[in-house]
């Protein structure tokens, strides 16, 4: 009973299952809000209905996943403080700087903006009202950035000097936070992942009109468009997670010896990449694996005989360095994520690239599985995310801030265990009641199709929104 009541242990179930549900709305965010500017521009531009159309109606799914994203995020900054006052307290001055800079800058021009783009419709000009869909995807994309560059210190402590007197980490320098390498490396990877999940959205909700034969004109651009994302995007999350890779070995050796789970350093063709492993229970010894040789030293060096170190050896290290303990993550966790982020990754890719070639030139799949393979195909990249924050988070363990502070001493001391099982089991039912409302919008939302919109000019063709739009 008393481990069930670990303060540790529910702290970090808590804040793990509350920021997976809260990641669930910030990639579409991201994604939503550039698609929707896309899709306007195409409508000012051509005054064709189905771009407008096209607009209003993931216009209104960015909406509903934006209040909830909103409405879920609070919750993470008091966390802060109910379960992790140490950690608030140690790294609060370098930590809270990029959090302030996200709230204060991004989220309030972001928000700004999606006032003036939701009520602007009849009021603003053509070009400004277009300008102001633009703004709100640009202060998305900053924000993510600030959020980035927070969790990149805990990957990556820079910026700082250690304040011997109050026992804390203290803000030097606020240019070294913002151009962590971590940061700079896993920033464009979470962007264009985030476009692979609302590509993902695209996808499945055009194919489900198109599977029934509704809304063609409107839904068959839709659908190309988010094929076309899809595919470019999976080679961009692609080409920077590699270059994130690099950046991980620099910094975070053990998580990438705990992601191939190698625990004898190797080189050249005997730093081969598993593609599938069975092992003992306890993850330490190798019984059946398929492998690539080369792979791995040539994903952590950009070479094909450079040398991978192995868990033993930086298990031994680091204990001369930090004193003893064990310092290895959950490896079976982190190898297997590791893979399930880059396999369902590219199981999205492949459906978006057969289905380009099953709709080009206009081609219409006779086949109802083919669609329905579409449909259902959205929780792959999605999946992929999530699964991909899961290694970044638990491969950094047993650190919350990497070589700084353990995971162990960062949780509040007067709280107890009775008092997070309480907060997490009332969480959860908000939670759980917050996900049938944003499922049962979003899909009411994707039913209900996009909205009809007003007749074309006689002299100029172009079809004018109506006055009220949302």
């Amino acid at each position: 009973m008393n481990d069930l009541l670990d303060p540790l242990l529910l702290a970090r179930w808590q804040f793990g299952l509350t920021t997976i549900y809260h990641f669930l709305f910030v990639p579409l965010t991201i994604g939503l809000a550039t698609t929707t500017a896309v899709f306007q521009t195409a409508w000012h531009r051509t005054g064709k209905a189905e771009y407008l159309r096209i607009t209003r109606f993931f216009g209104g799914i960015f909406l509903i996943n934006f209040a909830m994203g909103v409405v879920t995020g609070i919750v993470q900054e008091f966390q802060f403080g109910m379960n992790w006052s140490e950690y608030s307290r140690f790294v609060g001055d370098v930590f809270g700087a990029p959090l302030a800079m996200e709230g204060l800058l991004a989220f309030f021009f972001e928000a700004t903006f999606i006032g003036l783009w939701i009520f602007g419709w009849d009021k603003l000009p053509r070009r400004i009202h277009l300008a102001t869909i633009w703004a709100t995807a640009i202060g998305s994309i900053c924000s993510a950035y600030f959020i980035i560059a927070a969790n990149s210190f805990m990957q990556n402590p820079v910026g700082y000097e250690i304040d011997a007197e109050k026992g804390r980490a203290e803000l030097v320098d606020v240019w070294a936070l913002l151009t962590n390498p971590v940061a700079l490396a896993a920033f464009p990877h979470t962007i264009a992942a985030s476009f692979m999940v609302t590509a993902g959205l695209v996808i499945s909700a055009a194919a489900w009109h198109l599977s029934r034969r509704q809304h063609v004109e409107t839904m068959r651009p839709a659908l190309t468009f988010g094929l076309w994302v899809m595919v470019v995007a999976g080679a961009l999350t692609t080409v920077f997670g590699d270059q994130l890779s690099l950046a991980m070995v620099a910094t975070q050796p053990m998580k990438m010896a705990a992601a191939e789970a190698t625990y004898e350093t190797v080189c050249g063709a005997d730093a081969s990449f598993s593609l599938f492993t069975l092992g003992t229970p306890d993850g330490s010894a190798e019984l059946f694996s398929i492998r690539v040789p080369y792979l791995l030293s040539f994903l952590s060096t950009h070479t094909f005989d450079g040398c991978v170190e192995g868990i033993n050896d930086l298990q031994a290290e680091y204990q001369d360095v930090f004193g003893p303990g064990d310092y290895t993550p959950i490896i079976w966790i982190t190898y297997w994520a590791f893979r399930w982020m880059i396999g369902l990754g590219l199981a999205h890719v492949a459906v978006a690239a057969i289905g380009l070639w099953l709709t080009r030139k206009g081609r219409m799949p006779e086949k109802a599985w083919m669609w329905r393979i579409a449909v259902c195909s959205f929780p792959l990249s999605l999946a992929a995310m999530i699964v991909g924050w899961i290694f970044t988070e638990m491969g950094r363990q047993p650190w919350i801030v990497f070589s700084l502070l353990p995971t162990e001493s960062a949780v509040s001391p007067n709280v107890t265990g009775l008092d997070v099982l309480i907060s997490l089991v009332a969480f959860t039912l908000v939670y759980g009641t917050l996900a049938v409302v944003e499922v049962r919008l979003v899909l009411r939302a994707i039913r209900n199709g996009p909205p009809e919109v007003g007749e074309p000019d006689p002299e100029s063709g172009r079809v004018e929104p109506a006055t009220t739009v949302y």
